[in-house]
């Protein structure tokens, strides 16, 4: 079976190369991005199994790479987390097909569990 390919985008880069750290190996690839440009970028570039995403990043948000992503149809559930977003935010984020709003900080536990169960819920299997 192919592993599933997570993206990780946030420019904060101790946060990133954690979550990066956390979440690979069983069963999964982990690619990571440090702004929405570079998200978009590797969108574009193949098949992505999930997408973690910052709220607030420079050159697109995580709201405008959510944007890109639900105009073009794309079969990527999108996780996001912030330690800034306003609950508006998370609200509008949820009902608009967003799989997941975590405020950082965020537990390794609580991350790891979020993803297999986001995995589960749209491929069937968590790796």
């Amino acid at each position: 079976m192919q592993p599933h390919r997570i993206l990780i985008a946030d420019d904060d880069t101790e946060i990133r190369l954690g979550a990066v750290e956390l979440l690979s190996g069983e069963g999964r690839q982990v690619v990571e991005a440090s702004n929405g440009l570079e998200a978009v970028e590797l969108l574009k570039s193949g098949p992505l199994h999930l997408a973690l995403l910052d709220v607030h990043m420079p050159g697109r948000t995580g709201l405008e790479v959510f944007e890109w992503v639900r105009e073009r149809s794309l079969n990527v559930p999108c996780l996001f987390w912030s330690g800034e977003a306003e609950e508006g935010t998370a609200h509008w984020l949820l009902e608009s097909g967003a799989a997941a709003f975590l405020r950082k900080p965020v537990r390794p536990d609580e991350l790891r569990a979020c993803v297999r169960e986001t995995l589960e819920r749209h491929w069937g299997h968590a790796s």
